[in-house]
């Protein structure tokens, strides 16, 4: 049983956007943002049964439209009849490939028969109806590339060695994804049309209500679905009844000028944030059962459609800031249809949360905008120290800074440049430093040497689906990429019983290209990095380089050692900001036991090629080389196999070469810090 959308507490603002995708597909779907746990799949899933059903040939495994058939359909020309069906929900795996997702050819029929079968994607199943593709953030860039172009086009176009095939590929789109495992570049963020960023609800009441609503699911879900019903054809009648009402909805010059004030206002990149506002304040028009767009249709459309457009670098979060939005759309005069009563699509009954008869939570009621507006107050008390919690961190690091200035800035330095944490030594305690990071650069690129098979990415040579030709095999599975000539070239080679091109002849192409890898960060935390601001330019330049990874679409983790112990500070993950977050918060202070970072690297890359052994790591050590305990050759000889780059931080006049050796140790390069910073402010 699917859970009833209706029944979803909370969560307004995804449950608007994912309606006024429902109501107008132009608008370009939805991308949710958020925490784990927060029932970001179960309200995707439940939109599906709200939809309108839809009538298709009969036959047709396109979905084709009788009224609209489309014109270059591959199962066309279509005959008469119809038939009635309810609107399809397809999921997209993650690891689903190009062929999956587009559709494929049935290449030995190609090229033995000269017979064009083409075995219909996800896309074409998903045509009128929903594609749904959780974390995908985790998809292959070349997957999303595909899926994005087929969603603003409404078409799929597939080409195979020559030959053409396209149809029709309208749908509403909704992707998931928690932020923690990593972003979608700027560019594909740009390609949704709405993003709702949602948490879980702090209210000790709503959370009940949670609770008590999903376990009377799991006890009863035929009658608990019983006793939403109701509610949910209220909800789906009042869908079909805006989806009808979309084409007749006026666009007023005065509404145009507010969108474009207030994407200009933003500084948003191209007109796609424009275009999307626009179908996405006639769809909120459509659905508050207006007739033309509105300043308050307008508002609640940028809200959505304009904050994953803001962001300027890789390590922003996306976010609005809606007093700045108030004050745009206040430049215009107030719209007198703004503070109408509620007309036959602002009634008052339960149309979306079930748990009020008045529902103060449908969007379109005139005081939905203020009681949001109570609703993030609220919820800015009660979160203050979770959902902003690297911001909060971020916050307290200055005024803990200030007083580690005061306090400890002379004895950090003193201890450090008299080489206190040397072999021998007493160690300094507890004592910390905190210095702030400059603004990242481009940074020198590493690579790991060989070729590898991992995930598609922009560091290391790899095999890959797209690329240069470098080759021929004798396929293992079903042929994707046909090289030509090393078919040809087989078929020939029968001599005598020349004939056709036949299955067993067929060459795939071996393409390469490049991979993305694990970047693994270990970084020297102890007192002597925090000797001569040494420690502000080791923060810049490990930002810099993950900025590199993000733009490579690398994994990365983060590894720091002080005192006598290292610690993980960051699991791998594909989150650059959470990385950037752990790097600028970084303290310095005690020992510098080499060995232990390097062992600590050594266990999390032996976790790592369990869960991912096609990707190849790179060890990327940031010290000055001042072992103070363990035996570091010991623990180099850990990462013999591994690929490993020495960033040497030792500085000043007098320099004792301790992290070339240990680069020798590591078999590895050694790069002078400076060498990179060099680098990054050269290019």
């Amino acid at each position: 049983m699917t859970y009833p959308f209706s029944a979803v507490v909370g969560m307004d603002d995804l449950k608007l956007a994912l309606i006024l995708n429902a109501v107008s597909p132009r608008v370009g779907g939805v991308l949710v943002r958020g925490e784990k746990g927060t029932a970001k799949s179960t309200i995707v899933r439940a939109l599906a049964e709200l939809l309108p059903a839809v009538d298709v040939v009969p036959g047709c495994r396109f979905a084709c439209d009788p009224a609209a058939p489309y014109g270059q359909c591959p199962d066309g020309p279509h005959g008469g009849g119809r038939e009635t069906r309810r609107a399809r929900l397809v999921e997209l795996p993650v690891g689903a490939s190009e062929d999956r997702l587009a559709g494929s050819l049935d290449l030995e029929k190609a090229l033995a028969h000269g017979v064009a079968a083409f075995e219909p994607g996800l896309l074409a199943a998903a045509h009128r109806g929903v594609l749904y593709v959780d974390e995908v953030n985790l998809l292959h860039d070349h997957l999303v590339d595909l899926l994005l172009d087929a969603a603003a086009l409404g078409t799929c176009y597939v080409e195979r060695e020559g030959v053409s095939v396209r149809h029709a590929a309208r749908f509403l789109l909704a992707g998931t994804m928690n932020p923690e495992e990593g972003e979608l570049r700027p560019q594909l963020l740009d390609r949704f049309g709405l993003t709702v960023e949602v948490r879980a609800s702090r209210d000790p009441g709503e959370r009940a209500e949670v609770i008590r609503r999903r376990m009377a699911c799991e006890r009863d879900p035929d009658g608990f679905a019983a006793d939403w019903a109701a509610r949910e054809g209220e909800l789906a009648a009042r869908i079909a009844e805006a989806r009808t009402r979309v084409e007749s909805v006026r666009l007023p010059d005065a509404a145009l000028k507010q969108i474009a004030t207030v994407c200009a206002g933003f500084e948003v990149d191209g007109m796609r944030a424009d275009l999307v506002t626009a179908h996405a304040a006639v769809a909120h028009a459509a659905w508050a059962g207006r007739d033309r767009v509105t300043t308050r249709d307008v508002r609640e459309a940028a809200r959505l459609a304009l904050p994953h457009r803001r962001r300027r670098d890789p390590f922003d979060a996306p976010g609005l800031d809606e007093n700045k939005l108030d004050e745009l759309l206040g430049q215009f005069p107030d719209d007198p249809d703004d503070t109408d009563p509620p007309d036959q699509g602002e009634r008052d009954d339960n149309t979306i949360d079930g748990d009020r008869q008045s529902d103060p939570s449908d969007p379109s009621r005139p005081d939905r905008a203020d009681q949001r507006q109570s609703e993030r107050d609220r919820a800015d008390r009660g979160q203050a120290h979770h959902g902003q919690a690297d911001q909060s961190r971020a916050d307290q690091s200055q005024a803990e800074r200030n007083r580690d200035q005061a306090h400890h800035r002379q004895a950090d330095q003193g201890r450090a440049e008299q080489g206190d944490d040397e072999p021998g030594r007493p160690d300094p305690g507890p004592a910390e430093s905190f210095q702030v990071a400059g603004a990242p650069y481009k940074a020198r690129v590493f690579s790991v040497p060989g070729v590898g098979a991992g995930a598609p990415g922009r560091r290391s040579r790899g095999r890959s689906a797209k690329g240069r030709t470098v080759g021929s095999r004798t396929p293992k599975a079903k042929v994707t990429q046909v090289h030509l000539m090393a078919t040809l070239r087989a078929a020939a080679l029968r001599g005598r019983r020349r004939g056709p091109v036949r299955a067993a002849d067929l060459r795939e192409a071996v393409r390469e290209g490049r991979e993305g890898n694990l970047v693994l960060f270990v970084v020297d935390a102890s007192g002597s990095m925090g000797a001569r601001k040494r420690m502000g330019e080791v923060k810049t330049a490990v930002l810099s380089l993950l900025l590199d990874a993000y733009q490579r679409r690398d994994k990365i983790g983060l590894i720091t050692f002080r005192g006598d112990s290292a610690e993980l500070v960051l699991p791998p993950t594909s989150s650059v900001e959470a990385g950037a977050a752990r790097m600028r918060l970084l303290r310095t202070g005690g020992r510098t036991p080499v060995a232990a970072g390097l062992v600590k690297a050594a266990e999390v890359l032996a976790v790592e090629r369990l869960r991912d052994p096609a990707r190849r790591p790179l060890v990327v050590v940031v010290t000055d080389g001042r072992a103070t305990s363990g035996d570091a050759d010991r623990a180099a000889a850990l990462l013999k196999d591994t690929a490993c780059v020495v960033v040497d931080c030792e500085s000043g006049p007098v320099r004792l070469g301790l992290a070339a050796r240990l680069a020798v140790r590591l078999t590895a390069p050694v790069v002078d810090l400076c060498d990179v910073a060099h680098v990054m402010k050269a290019a």
